[in-house]
């Protein structure tokens, strides 16, 4: 992995941040945790080195949690605004 931040998908709407940031705390030292109310889905940051995020990501992915099985894989950044998108 080339990121230390994690999508984490799958999970029931009443998990929080408090919740994921003691969860993958087991696996180094959690920098910053988004939980997208309502959505489904999160995102964790771990502390550099890459090595932390990938040991979660291993450990965790496909492993049921508060009741649902848990899809966990790197982030990707946004996509571009539309307003960089020029037309002819």
């Amino acid at each position: 992995m080339e990121s230390n931040k994690l999508y984490v998908g799958n999970l029931t709407y009443s998990v929080n941040e408090e919740q994921l940031k003691e969860l993958f705390s087991q696996y180094g030292t959690v920098n910053d945790v988004r939980v997208i109310e309502r959505k489904g889905f999160g995102f964790v940051e771990m502390s550099s080195p890459p090595e932390e995020a990938e040991a979660a990501k291993e450990a965790l992915n496909n492993t049921v949690f508060e009741g649902r099985t848990m899809k966990i894989d790197e982030a990707r950044p946004p996509p571009r605004p539309r307003s960089d998108f020029r037309r002819y």
